[in-house]
């Protein structure tokens, strides 16, 4: 038998409500331990990791001329000239013909 909680959430510091009704759930799924962060802190931080969240850095991207087609592109290493670089479309048929 569940009965409601009152949680404080770890990111704003917040009361918010850990109903029966979670809890029942949350065992079904075999989680063991509490929420941590309040709903809206949790969707917070879903959205945030779908969007390249995990504190990652945008990737540095350097200019290179395609060794196939000639065209500019963009590529995320430092070309050093001793092997051809190629662009994405280029580079995608050769990819899957090496499989």
């Amino acid at each position: 038998m569940f009965n409601d909680k009152i949680l404080n959430c770890k990111d704003c510091g917040r009361d918010f409500e850990f109903t029966a009704s979670e809890q029942e759930f949350y065992a079904e799924k075999g989680f063991t331990n509490e929420p941590g962060r309040c709903p809206e802190c949790r969707a917070a931080k879903k959205a945030q990791n779908r969007n390249g969240g995990f504190g990652r850095q945008q990737r540095e991207m350097f200019p290179a001329v395609c060794a196939s087609c000639g065209k500019e592109t963009m590529v995320p290493f430092q070309p050093s000239g001793d092997r051809p670089v190629y662009c994405r479309d280029c580079f995608q048929p050769r990819s899957r013909s090496n499989w």
